[in-house]
């Protein structure tokens, strides 16, 4: 799915604004005819999620209902026009003009609509209702068997945010139209080769350009295309390769024309680099990285789960600071805007579909793989084009039972399906025999000895975890990543001796891992858990409904582990 771009053929405007809002207590809106327009609303910010918004009805998840009034801009009568939700959580109903659009389920990955049919000049008027509630059926689940107990009951530990959180863009585009591409690299010595595929919205004959470009190289190639689906190849002598630390990206441009007058053209970032694993080791451009990290939340006060690109400017310089080169979208896709970003920056992403929380039960396991593929299909789409996404990551602790293995058997070829190029995995907390590891190019593991097992005794959890490992590479024979440790921290407190809950415990937790895992040559990454302080549901040991274990707080001021991180990785002190 492109992203929608201004250039001559194309245009878009986003519909960020103050729209009208209304929760629905009583899911009565239906009934009553919302969707032709309702009355008594107020107003509300989009995007963001809703429930830190207002000072009341905070826990409410749904429905709500959305409302906003907008007009074409002048030209755009003669294009297809179409409007695009980057994220919607969860269940989104859409109107315009009192006519349905469309239904999308899901959070965390857009979705599109064509309303060239419908959209008017002026005076249009557009309604979304927004379901967020959890239920079993759904994914993420809520809580099956309440063994979390908490409040509202998710069946995973962070807030369950809701509404549009991402950006509504309508946009124009030719008729005659590119619609997607697809972009894999390869390297041959100095030789960079870009292979581009592109689709369009039809088959009719035209002439595709095809022109790479960076600091004066310029690649170009013309093919004919005479039907939907074809590809081009180009070669770059001398290539700058994609990698952290020298993010080099080329730009990408295709134009379609017919008898010499262009009518389309699509400009795409490219990093031309490789990602692959070869026995114990993750390569990238054919030499081993370690991935040094954090798992993290897109979670900030008032906004919750909102974009606000002040906070992801935020967020990669606390990680340049402190000396990370990468992240994994835990438990859902970031924004396109983040992608984006890491695209620039040179940050390596595991990229990581919304399954979390999976139960199995065969009550809901054909309606949860259902949408696992829905996910794994849209989130392939989205971001397949981004040098930052070296891995997917399929779930996030998911239970264990019989059924798994079968149900990851078939993600795990859906997702090598639709991209053979980087390495598949899931992160897994179950201690013991993994049924799904068979599935994975890489394994995954988090885990928290001398946190929720083996309290405060680190002698103890090291040993636990040091054995663990060894055995894991020696069952799977695999690369491993400890893709989550981490230790609750409430911003100043202290101890001494070192005690769970304080800033010396965290500093000693992290420390003792980091030593294990660079005792073993096997372990090619160690992601922190977790960047930030972040929201969760009410609970016992959700103290203010805060997850502690961030380096940094929710308003990212740094505790003691953020700065002895920062020596351990980039050798640099304040």
């Amino acid at each position: 799915m492109l992203y929608p771009q201004n250039n001559r053929f194309r245009q878009f405007i986003e519909l960020s604004d103050f729209w009208d809002f209304r929760f629905d207590f009583d899911d009565k809106g239906l009934r009553d005819g919302w969707e032709k327009g309702f009355e008594n609303g107020q107003p509300i910010a989009v995007p963001a999620s809703w429930n830190e918004q207002f000072a009341e009805n905070r826990d409410f998840l749904g429905p709500a209902w959305y409302q906003t009034h907008f007009s074409l801009p002048w030209g755009w009568d003669k294009h297809r026009v179409l409007i695009r939700f980057n994220s919607v959580n969860y269940l989104a109903d859409v109107w315009l003009n009192g006519e349905k659009i469309g239904q999308h389920e899901g959070g965390h990955l857009p979705f599109k609509f064509d309303i060239t049919s419908q959209i008017k000049n002026e005076g249009n008027h557009l309604v979304v209702r927004v379901d967020g509630n959890l239920t079993t059926d759904r994914v993420p689940p809520s809580d099956h068997n309440l063994l979390l107990a908490n409040y509202p009951p998710t069946n995973f530990d962070f807030y369950p945010f809701c509404g549009i959180q991402r950006p509504v863009l309508l946009y124009s585009i030719p008729n005659e139209a590119i619609i997607d591409l697809t972009i894999n690299t390869s390297i041959e010595g100095k030789t960079g080769i870009v292979n581009a595929k592109v689709e369009r919205s039809d088959g009719n004959p035209v002439k595709a350009q095809f022109n790479l470009t960076r600091n004066g190289t310029n690649i170009s190639t013309e093919i004919e295309m005479d039907n939907r689906l074809s590809e081009a190849t180009l070669r770059v002598p001398n290539a700058s390769f994609w990698a952290p630390g020298a993010p080099q990206l080329y730009d990408l441009k295709i134009e379609l024309s017919r008898n010499g007058t262009t009518f389309d053209s699509y400009t795409l970032p490219v990093g031309i680099r490789t990602i692959s694993v070869e026995g114990d080791k993750l390569l990238l451009n054919g030499k081993p990285i370690e991935l040094l990290g954090f798992g993290r939340h897109e979670d900030f006060p008032v906004i919750g789960r909102g974009l606000m690109p002040a906070v992801i400017i935020k967020d990669y310089s606390l990680m340049q600071w402190i000396g990370a080169n990468s992240f994994r979208t835990s438990h859902y896709p970031y924004s396109e805007q983040m992608m984006d970003l890491a695209d620039q920056l040179g940050i390596l992403i595991i990229d990581e579909t919304p399954a979390v929380g999976l139960t199995f039960h065969k009550t809901v396991f054909d309606r949860h793989l259902e949408l696992c593929k829905q996910y794994t299909k849209e989130l392939i789409a989205r971001d397949k084009n981004h040098p930052s996404v070296i891995m997917w990551s399929l779930a996030n602790e998911p239970h264990q039972n019989i059924n798994a293995k079968m149900f990851f058997e078939q993600l795990y070829d859906l997702a090598k399906k639709l991209d053979s190029t980087r390495p598949i995995t899931f992160a897994n907390m179950h201690i013991g025999e993994e049924r799904s590891f068979k599935f994975c190019d890489i394994v995954c593991v988090n885990r928290y000895y001398g946190w929720y097992l083996e309290r405060a005794k680190m002698d103890k959890a090291c040993e636990l975890l040091s054995k663990e490992l060894d055995k894991l590479y020696k069952r799977y024979s695999k690369p491993i990543i400890l893709s989550e440790f981490g230790a609750g921290t409430i911003p100043g407190w202290h101890a001494n001796p070192p005690e769970m809950w304080s800033e010396e415990y965290q500093v000693e937790f992290l420390s003792e891992y980091i030593k294990v895992a660079n005792s073993k040559p096997f372990v090619v990454g160690q992601h922190v858990w977790n960047l930030c302080d972040f929201k969760t549901s009410q609970h016992d040991r959700r103290m203010g409904g805060i997850n502690y274990k961030g380096v940094f707080t929710r308003d990212r001021r740094p505790k003691m582990a953020a700065h002895h991180l920062r020596k351990l990785w980039s050798g640099k002190t304040d």
